[in-house]
This record gives C-alpha cells, sequence and structure tokens, in this order.
C-alpha cells in the first residue's frame, strides 16, 4: 500500500467530480488497489486537500472532460472528508521543492515523516460531508499548477540534488512498427494482444476476470420470432468475450464484446483507412450492439442470450481451473450458497448482464479522437432494456521494436513512428 496525492491542478471542477462520482483518474500508471490518496486542488493560490480514500477496483468511468488524459481511473472506497486544508506544511518535509517530491505524478510519497503529517493534519480538520469550495471563484483565478513546476536551467541542477526522481528516466527507445495484419500467426494484432491481454490491460485483473478468446464460439443471430428461419441483419461474432466480475451481488458481471482490427501492412493510406473504418469497422460493431438492444426483438433477443449464455457455461464448466474462478466469485456474494445452485445463479447473473450491462472494446492500430468520439456517439445510442446505453472503449495498440535498452528499473520509453 502507497501513499499518494492527486493534484487536479487548478480545476475545480474536476475535484467535483472526482468527490460526486467517487472516483479517481491517473495520468500515468503506478497506483494500485488498496493505495491511499489524497485529493488536493489549487484555490485562492493555496494547494487545498479535502479528502483521503482508498483505490478501489479499476473502471471505465471518466467523468471529467479531459478524459483522454486519463490512463488508470479507480473507483474510490472507503472515503473520507475534510475541511479543505492547505499542503504546503510538506515544505517542511520536502524543503523548497516540496511539490516536486510529493505531487509530480501523484508519485508514492517515501517520507514515512511526511505521510504521518498528512494523516494527522487530515484527522485534525475531518468532516462528516465534503466541504466544497467557494463557487463564485473563478477558474482562471485559482492560480497555477504547483504539481509540476517550472524549473530554469539554473535550477535544474539544485532540482536534481534534492529530488532524484524528477526527472523521467528512459528504459529504452523503440521503433514503432506496423502488424502484418489482424490475424497473422506471428506478426498478428489479434494473436499478440491475446497471448498478452492482462500484461497489456492492468485495468483488468485475471482474478476478477474470464477472458474467452474463441472467436467462433459465439454467433448473434436474427431470427424469426415465429419460427426458426434465419432474416438478414443482425449477425455478428465478436473476436473474444470478456467477463469482468464487480463483486455486487446485484450486478456480478459486465460482458465485454471484443473486436480486433488492423491496418496493418496493407492499409497505410488515410482513405484506405477511413474506407474501411466506415465500410467494415463501425457496421460490425453496431451488429454487436444492435443484437442486445431495444432496436432488436425482444423474442429474438432473449434467444440470443439464452444461446450466448449456455455456450459461456460450458466453456466454463469444460476447465476445472475456470470453474475454480466464477465458483469462487459466487461463494463470495453468497457464503451459504449450495454447490448444486452456482450453476444457477451463473446462468442468472450471465442473463443479466446482457440485458443491463454491456459494453463494446474495440482493439485496433491506429484510430483518431475525432474516430473515436464519433463511434462512440453511435454505439451510446443502442439503449439496453433499462433504457441505459451500451459503452463503447477504444483501445489502440501498436508495435514496437526495440533500439536499445538503457535502464532495466525505468519506467518510461521513447519510441520513434
Amino acid at each position: 500500500m502507497a501513499y499518494r496525492i492527486l493534484h487536479c491542478g487548478k480545476s475545480l471542477q474536476n475535484y467535483r467530480l472526482c468527490v460526486e462520482h467517487q472516483v479517481a483518474g491517473f495520468t500515468t500508471r503506478g497506483p494500485a488497489p488498496g493505495d491511499v490518496i489524497f485529493l488536493a486542488v489549487n484555490s485562492r493560490k493555496k494547494t487545498l486537500c479535502g479528502l483521503r480514500a482508498k483505490l478501489g477496483q479499476p473502471t471505465d468511468q471518466k467523468p471529467w472532460d479531459d478524459s483522454e488524459r486519463y490512463v488508470a481511473t479507480y473507483q474510490l472506497i472507503k472515503v473520507k472528508y475534510a475541511a479543505p486544508f492547505d499542503l504546503r506544511f510538506l515544505a517542511d518535509y520536502g524543503g523548497r521543492y516540496w511539490p516536486l517530491k510529493f505531487l509530480q505524478l501523484a508519485k508514492a510519497i517515501q517520507d514515512e515523516a511526511a505521510i504521518q503529517a498528512l494523516n494527522q493534519a487530515f484527522d485534525q480538520h475531518h468532516s462528516v460531508q465534503p466541504i466544497d469550495f467557494d463557487e463564485s471563484l473563478p477558474e482562471e483565478a485559482l492560480g497555477t499548477d504547483d504539481s509540476s513546476p517550472d524549473i530554469s536551467e539554473q535550477e535544474l541542477q539544485q532540482v536534481l540534488q534534492e529530488v532524484p526522481d524528477a526527472k523521467v528516466k528512459v528504459t529504452g527507445t523503440f521503433q514503432t512498427v506496423r502488424f502484418k495484419n489482424e490475424t497473422d500467426a506471428l506478426r498478428g494484432l489479434e494473436v499478440l494482444v491475446s497471448e498478452n491481454f492482462y500484461q497489456l490491460f492492468p485495468r483488468y485483473q485475471p482474478t476478477h476476470s474470464l477472458l474467452i478468446p474463441e472467436n467462433r464460439l459465439f454467433l448473434a443471430a436474427g431470427v424469426e420470432a415465429r419460427g426458426e428461419k434465419p432474416i438478414k441483419g443482425i449477425r455478428s461474432i465478436p473476436d473474444a468475450l470478456l467477463i469482468i466480475y464487480s463483486g455486487l451481488a446485484q450486478q456480478p458481471f459486465t460482458i465485454t464484446l471484443i473486436e480486433y482490427e488492423c491496418f496493418g501492412e496493407s492499409k497505410t493510406r488515410s482513405q484506405d483507412k477511413s474506407s474501411y473504418l466506415n465500410g467494415q469497422i463501425i457496421p460490425q460493431l453496431m451488429r454487436f450492439a444492435a443484437a442486445f438492444s431495444i432496436v432488436t426483438d425482444k423474442q429474438i433477443r432473449d434467444q440470443t442470450i439464452k444461446t450466448w449464455v449456455n455456450k459461456i457455461i460450458g466453456y466454463i464448466y469444460a476447465d476445472p481451473d475456470y470453474i475454480q474462478l466464477v465458483s469462487g466469485w459466487f461463494k463470495q456474494l453468497y457464503p451459504d450458497l449450495p454447490d448444486q445452485l452456482v450453476g444457477r445463479e451463473i446462468d442468472r447473473a450471465l442473463t443479466l448482464a446482457f440485458q443491463q450491462a454491456i459494453q463494446v472494446v474495440l482493439i485496433i492500430d491506429d484510430l483518431s479522437n475525432e474516430q473515436k468520439d464519433t463511434i462512440s456517439n453511435v454505439i451510446q445510442s443502442f439503449k439496453l432494456e433499462t433504457g441505459d446505453s451500451i459503452q463503447f472503449i477504444a483501445y489502440i495498440v501498436r508495435l514496437e521494436q526495440r533500439i536499445r535498452l538503457l535502464d532495466a528499473e525505468a519506467e518510461y520509453a521513447l519510441s520513434v513512428q
């Protein structure tokens, strides 16, 4: 467990959204579930803290306007509040450059005395409810973000002497190269991502999810409600399916439909990529969403859900490790649940997830923010039975070839494209 200060800069709006939605967003990797964070923001030229919490499980919820900045987001648990108090007393422990030592990139605080002082100050200002800042204060008057102050050339050496980890250290240099295509056994995007899924996406935990990479296992097909005659329209095969366990009895699972796409070596021109995106990728993702949306006849939806649930259960019960994993989830939710009823609970939870908690994930080698926003708007227009939108997430994965390794202990890398 590490202690960190999550600094919202001068954005009171972002601070309030963290408090309101009980989430924390980080611009770099490093924080982990169980870490304790102090939430801070600049106000009236002070660095004020008003919340302390532990990081819970990773989440895809990003309520901030600048959500693209955040590479990792976590639920906040065991939340406590305080009357906003100034953090500048940390200069007693970090010296002149205390913001670089304690605020920069929400790094783990190594100074035990500083941690103790933080906790004591928070407890002294403890409040039952969150206390908001003065809303009449215009945001542009809030001062600058002191979590990463500008350093002059003259100060650099002194800064590095006092805060050696202030400067980014580079583990190596890399060249961006192309995947061959989506499915190539040696250099295909889908193959490489599937083999390294949990290492590439640490927000999904192998203890709290089940990845089913069998891309022909599932088939959503429209059938006439009064018979078995296939009809044109809704027919999709996702490349993979991910079942995410929430730990909550009211909604144990989220279903993630995964689509791998790759422009690779064959589609390098912007026009080719655009044509493929609009003519192939977006329609495919729309079929995913439509299969479980209210735009599809309910009898067809129910039949599709029943078929998929049966195949998932069959997949689980074909592997003892999967049985142990999924059964353990329900034993955690219902400690007194008899073994013979676990299968029924799995069926119920999966059916509920297909009705209420679906997200579509696109894993691709190139996508602009504008294209991502367009696809997100399209997918979110499909509604579930609850009235909630189907969610969309896009991950851009690139293949990097090593040029030179410099420092195995460093956290950052430089790549050239």
